[in-house]
This record gives structure tokens, C-alpha cells and sequence, in this order.
């Protein structure tokens, strides 16, 4: 799977923004790919001369990495915002029979910030169901690990009990 189809997904699933483009989204997935080996323990890697991930992602493993640039995205533009709240104190002025008003960018920020924490939930709901979908038991313990040694062992277990 090229990373570029990846960005491209991503890129729709937002509605295009016209503040990010397809080759941003690229970069920053290939330069989080460590994030997502961390978060699911697989072990992704960007090939040196395609710069392209390497095995090729399942889907639940790019929906994991969907979710991470989604919560990066909404994190950028609550900065955006938080930054442009400094500028902006006018909500809203009233002269001669019109109105203008401004948006509220503390309205704005939290909006943003509610996106990301609903998203980062959403993450952990997909990490947990990868994990326990693809991950192995670390210790498996009891008597039924030990291999049978026959129908005259068997019969000694149940009169010894």
C-alpha cells in the first residue's frame, strides 16, 4: 500500500481542507509510522528507496493510523485558534442599523478540542479491539499445558484424587 493512498483517504475523510494538502499528510505519516508499531506493537517499516511502508497495513491498522493524523489535525487547528484568541477580543460591533460579528475563538477551541478528545477516545476503542484481535496470550498457565502421557497416567490422576 503507497502512503500517498493513505494521505489520499485521510485528505477526504477531512472534506479536503484547503489548510493541508495530500504530500503533508505523506510526510507526516511517514514520520509517525513509529507511533502506530508503538501503540499496536507491529513493526512497520518506510522502505529507504520508495518511501513507502512496508508490510502493507491491514485495514484495521490504517484505520489506526487514520485516527492518529485526525487527532494531529484537530490538535493544529485548536493551536490555530488558540493563537488567533489572542488577536481577537471584538465579538461583535453594532454602527448605524448593521451588525457585524466575529466568531468567538475560545467557542472555536473548545469546539476543536471536544473533536480531538471524542477522537482520542475513538482511537482507544480501535486499539484495544486490534489488540486483543491480533495479539497472542504471554502466558498461558495450569495443567493443561503439560502434554498427557497416556491412558495409565490419566487413570493414576483420578485414583491418586
Amino acid at each position: 500500500m503507497k502512503i500517498v493512498d493513505i494521505a489520499d483517504e485521510i485528505f477526504r475523510e477531512l472534506d479536503q481542507p484547503t489548510e493541508i494538502s495530500i504530500p503533508q499528510i505523506a510526510f507526516w505519516i511517514r514520520v509517525n509510522v513509529g507511533t502506530l508499531n508503538t501503540l499496536i506493537y507491529t513493526e512497520f517499516k518506510i522502505d529507504d528507496t520508495t518511501l513507502e511502508i512496508s508490510p502493507d497495513p491491514k485495514l484495521e491498522e490504517k484505520s489506526v493510523l487514520k485516527k492518529l493524523y485526525i487527532i494531529h489535525y484537530y490538535d493544529l487547528k485548536t493551536r490555530a485558534s488558540l493563537g488567533a484568541a489572542a488577536q481577537d477580543s471584538v465579538i461583535e460591533v453594532t454602527s448605524d442599523g448593521s451588525t457585524v460579528r466575529k466568531l468567538n475563538k475560545n467557542q472555536t477551541s473548545q469546539m476543536f478540542i471536544s473533536l480531538k478528545k471524542q477522537e482520542m477516545g475513538e482511537l482507544n476503542r480501535l486499539i484495544g479491539s486490534y489488540k486483543s484481535l491480533y495479539s497472542d496470550p504471554i502466558q498461558v498457565a495450569g495443567d493443561d499445558t503439560k502434554a498427557a502421557f497416556g491412558a495409565a497416567a490419566d487413570i493414576n490422576r483420578i485414583n491418586n484424587s
